[in-house]
């Protein structure tokens, strides 16, 4: 392992790359990683990278997004199966369909979505900024949120928004417990439950904190004399462990049993370390999209930058 993260950086010395992680993946990958980040902080590192390659250690849809930031640069996905299940439960063929019907409407799109989703959207917002996003829409203007409906019902109880929301939803985080989640914090009574807004709201209602994968580890890092049990996908527990090395970090528990009992990203785990150097060392696969849907994408995330 050691062998193979110096090879990749040898590599990306060569061709002048950057590696972009998200804190789902692995812990060997983001180890290797130039940045890890949520997908706000990615999307910010993919706008301002001076490397001529960006290696995406993420999901498609976040790879999209750096190529839309960089349509000259070459944009590589370390796995080309690296999908997301939110990102596929809206489909642009019936995306345009709703908002035909809605014409009205501000539409404003999570980013894991697909480049065309978000080529169809008045802006685009991620977890750590989306309240802040939906804010600063004028109060007499619908709106039409898109995919996911736990965080637009989460949006909709702390801004008093009246949203249209389309039906999609995080597997991952639908996957959480409420009997386990309830069982582990009788066993651990003095924890406390942080949670990520794509998670149901029984989940929610649970929680001390409520925030995105950064915002969760900010919360951690200026409360670490505490036991905490973490709702959300189990990579992040990586990067914060790290960061608070004396505080006990509880995955939350999934309905189903699994190895970790934790509830994990299978299109975020398909990429390895092997694959990464494959990728960078062949320079495949690389993430293409088309000149319109780059031109018309570029639009709502480049406003989302904006008041970010």
């Amino acid at each position: 392992m050691p062998d193979l993260i110096k090879k990749i950086k040898q590599l990306k010395h060569q061709k002048n790359a950057v590696i972009l992680a998200h804190y789902y993946q692995s812990p060997e990958i983001q180890d290797a990683a130039d940045y890890v980040g949520d997908s706000l902080g990615l999307s910010q590192e993919a706008a301002k990278t001076k490397a001529d390659i960006i290696v995406f250690a993420g999901v498609h849809f976040m790879a999209e997004t750096a190529k839309i930031l960089n349509p000259k640069k070459k944009v590589l996905l370390p796995d080309v199966n690296a999908g997301c299940s939110l990102a596929e439960s809206c489909s642009p063929k019936k995306f345009r369909e709703v908002i035909k019907n809605h014409p009205k409407h501000v539409v404003i799109t999570y980013v894991n979505c697909s480049a065309e989703i978000k080529s169809l959207s008045d802006i685009v917002c991620t977890s750590s900024n989306a309240l802040n996003i939906v804010k600063s829409i004028p109060k007499n203007k619908q709106i039409l949120f898109a995919p996911d409906k736990n965080l637009g019902k989460y949006i909709i109880k702390k801004t008093g928004r009246n949203l249209l929301l389309w039906d999609g939803a995080c597997i991952v985080h639908e996957a959480f417990s409420i009997d386990k989640l309830l069982k582990l914090h009788n066993e651990h009574p003095n924890s406390k439950i942080i949670a990520h807004p794509e998670s149901e709201e029984h989940v929610l209602n649970l929680a001390v904190y409520v925030g995105s994968t950064k915002g969760m580890i900010n919360y951690v890092i200026k409360h670490p004399n505490q036991k905490y049990i973490v709702a959300t996908e189990a990579g992040i527990l990586h990067q914060m462990q790290q960061e608070v090395p004396q505080t006990e970090l509880i995955p939350a528990p999934v309905a189903e049993d699994n190895i970790c009992a934790c509830s994990e990203c299978h299109f975020m785990k398909v990429n390895t370390l092997k694959k990464l150097y494959n990728c960078l060392l062949n320079e495949v696969p690389e993430v293409t999209i088309s000149e319109k849907i780059l031109k018309q994408a570029r639009k709502p995330i480049d406003r989302m930058l904006q008041l970010s």
